[in-house]
């Protein structure tokens, strides 16, 4: 079920969708979360699939922010489904222009699903600065993809640098297979851990942030070498035990399957694949709490000390672009 509104306002979005939900016998009458999406129309047919797989584990109400050309009148047209294409969800697809697209929480607010924890996601490069989008401020769980930014590395230090508990990136969502098993790996030896090295694609956030964990949780240094890709390719440790040198390797040169060995045990073969970005969203939406070990990893990947030390508690700060470029 869908209505499209054009030229339409907050308050005909709502009574839209609350008619809606009553032709759909209240389909999402369970909200888990409300989960904010801002994306730019040439990616939102992937944040339409991803948030379809993510919902099927989370029902929520999807608010989908377009932001358009902020030059031109202002103007906002919607989209509201309940369990229409998108999956057992409430949906709002919000294209905003002029000015409105500056002021995006006006909109946004009265549509927060009650008594339910927020969470935003930016499909496309992060901003530099959440405290100065209000659809950051106003969550409790904020999601970037350093990944997509032209410099992932650089926009990485200034997810550091920007930090507050409850921030999280799709480049550490990556990381998860690669964690549980080196950590299941270590957990049934006795070994001690001396250095590692974590070979992936130039420039990966990903490496970045998993050799930041091993140092953060094992206190040795990690070496980041250089592949063709994709992605990360292998975890190589040195370990040590009852004093004899021995090697853990875990070896993933085409994205999917991987191979793990360890020096005097036979090496065996096992499924790793790539995951795609609802599987990512998904796991995301699992885990509403802080994450800390994140931020340590942050703090170890980029040098940018004192993460977890920092307030969760964020305040927006107003920017407008045309004073802005005004200025220059």
């Amino acid at each position: 079920m869908t209505t499209t509104l054009w030229d339409t306002n907050g308050g005909d979005i709502m009574r839209a969708l609350s008619a809606e939900r009553r032709a759909g016998g209240a389909v999402a009458s369970g909200l888990a979360v409300t989960f904010i999406t801002v994306v730019d129309d040439k990616n939102i047919g992937d944040a339409e699939r991803a948030a379809m797989i993510a919902s099927q584990a989370h029902p929520c109400r999807l608010l989908m922010v377009i932001r358009r050309q902020v030059d031109t009148a202002d103007r906002l047209d919607a989209e509201v489904q309940v369990g229409g294409r998108l999956g057992p969800i409430e949906a709002v697809v919000m294209r905003m222009y002029g000015r409105l697209t500056l002021h995006a929480e006006s909109v946004v607010l009265p549509l927060l699903a009650p008594d339910a924890p927020v969470v935003t996601w930016w499909h496309g490069p992060p901003p530099d600065h959440i405290a100065t989008d209000p659809l950051g401020v106003l969550a409790s769980r904020r999601i970037t993809d350093c990944a997509l930014a032209s410099d992932p590395m650089a926009a990485l230090r200034a997810r550091a640098d920007d930090y507050a508990p409850g921030d999280s990136d799709l480049s550490w969502t990556r990381a998860t297979p690669w964690r549980s098993l080196l950590a299941s790996a270590l957990d049934a030896s006795a070994a001690t851990a001396l250095s590692a090295r974590v070979a992936a694609a130039e420039n990966n956030p990903t490496a970045a942030l998993l050799a930041g964990w091993i140092s953060a949780r094992l206190a040795i240094a990690s070496e980041i070498v250089t592949t063709p890709g994709p992605g990360v390719t292998g975890v190589e440790l040195s370990l040590s035990e009852g004093g004899e040198a021995q090697t853990l390797v875990i070896d993933r040169p085409d994205g999917r399957l991987a191979t793990f060995s360890r020096t005097g045990r036979p090496a065996r073969e096992l499924p790793l694949p790539r995951r795609e970005l609802g599987e990512l969203l998904s796991e995301e939406l699992r885990r509403l709490e802080v994450d800390d070990i994140y931020g340590e990893a942050l703090s170890y990947a980029t040098g940018v000390g004192g993460l977890g030390d920092r307030p969760p508690r964020r305040t927006h700060i107003w920017r407008d672009p045309a004073l802005s470029q005004a200025s220059r």
